[in-house]
């Protein structure tokens, strides 16, 4: 097998020296970074019932595995999120998504751990959703992809690090969604999990988040060009109702004295309004662009799959009611994180899945951050959360002889 050119995924390959070395992938020829293929032999066993085969895992390294494998850090990512954690984004031409945090020096330091992040299986950057082709039919997947639940990504996730020979995670961190893969980590494989931290997240999605995520699903359906799900097959896509699924989204990832901050009732071109329906506010222009730029690299049914996995999430009735019980015995360590603005997964949720952890007497830290950036907090400069990580991830290390 060719060796990727990702300078991470060749030291991987050359520190291994134990008797079952990782198989390293060959890289992606549209700058997705590393691709793992798992053929007919090796199926993912889905929540829906039924068994996905072949498939494939798209994903990006960083930094140096060591001898033993102990410094493995797993990356997840949120609902509109990839696998370029700190890889420039190959559709948009962006930055990494968490350069913040993620990087030499900082607080997940690639000069001293290996780093992986997945784009998670029915998703849209590489990763087989419903975008892909079904080998069965030559055509993309469309409605008939299988509904994927949080468990299937971890699931899909396990298989990608057994791939790359990682039996064990020093840490498994991520927010939103990505927290709720960090949970279903520690609640479905313990042993496997030394560090965990959820952040702005919850052990379940409440009934106003399944609400917001119905209005986007309905936005991206009743557009004539979605044709049931069948959009790739006649060469179109429901731009407009993917641009307005983002919009109503973004709202939710903001907070009020952030977008007052930044727009108020700012005019977009002047002082005064034109007596329209154009973007007059600077608030409407920049939601529409948000909108646009969405669809230029998320694909709508993706979108439709990776809400509906969120919704479906609740961890503590996969354990008879009591969420106590999905930790029951972990010898994980937690660090879990909330923000003082975020109304999507506000600090109640982190608070109850602390409470939890407590009974399961488990070792938890819990920190919650004063920031007015809303829920998109975790993605941006807060420096407390910085301090915080770097702290909890450190003392982490100590433990784990690292």
């Amino acid at each position: 097998m060719t060796l990727s050119l990702d300078p991470a995924a060749q030291i991987l390959a050359e520190a291994a020296q134990t008797d079952t070395p990782p198989v390293v992938e060959p890289e992606a020829p549209n700058g997705q970074g590393q691709v793992a293929q798992f053929g007919p032999d090796e199926p993912l066993t889905m929540d829906a019932g039924v068994v996905l085969a072949p498939f494939q895992i798209a994903y990006q390294t960083a930094g140096t595995l060591n001898a033993d494998r102990s410094n493995a850090v797993l990356i997840c990512h949120a609902l509109t999120g990839d696998q370029h954690f700190a890889h420039t984004h190959p559709v948009t031409g962006k930055r990494g998504w968490w350069e913040t945090l993620v990087g030499p020096g900082k607080p997940i330091d690639t000069d001293r751990y290996f780093v992986v992040c997945s784009n998670v299986v029915g998703s849209c950057m590489g990763s087989t959703g419903p975008a892909s082709v079904d080998p069965e039919t030559g055509r993309a997947y469309g409605l008939d992809f299988p509904l994927v639940t949080i468990r299937d990504m971890v699931r899909a996730q396990a298989m990608l690090l057994d791939r790359l020979g990682i039996r064990d995670l020093f840490l498994c961190i991520g927010g939103s969604m990505g927290g709720m893969q960090v949970l279903q980590w520690a609640a479905l494989y313990p042993e496997r999990v030394f560090a965990a931290m959820p952040i702005a997240t919850g052990a379940r999605h409440s009934a106003q988040n399944i609400a917001f995520h119905e209005v986007g699903r309905q936005a991206i359906m009743a557009d004539p060009a979605w044709a049931e799900g069948r959009y790739l097959d006649m060469g179109t896509r429901p731009a407009k109702g993917l641009g307005v699924a983002r919009m109503g989204a973004h709202i939710t990832y903001l907070s009020e004295p952030a977008l007052h901050r930044k727009f108020g009732r700012r005019f977009q071109g002047g002082s005064a309004p034109t007596f329209s329906f154009n973007a007059d506010f600077q608030i409407e222009s920049y939601l529409r662009h948000q909108g646009l730029s969405f669809v230029e690299r998320f694909d709508a049914n993706a979108y439709l799959y990776l809400t509906r996995a969120m919704d479906y999430f609740d961890l503590a009735a996969d354990h008879g009611g009591v969420l106590a019980k999905a930790f029951k015995g972990t010898k994980t360590r937690f660090c879990v994180m909330s923000f003082t603005s975020d109304w999507l997964f506000p600090t109640a949720d982190s608070r109850a899945i602390v409470h939890a952890l407590n009974a399961a007497s488990a070792a938890v830290a819990f920190v919650e951050v004063e920031s007015d950036k809303g829920h998109d907090a975790f993605l941006l400069d807060e420096p407390v959360m910085f301090a915080a990580a770097r702290g909890f991830i450190d003392a982490a290390a100590r433990a784990r002889g690292l």
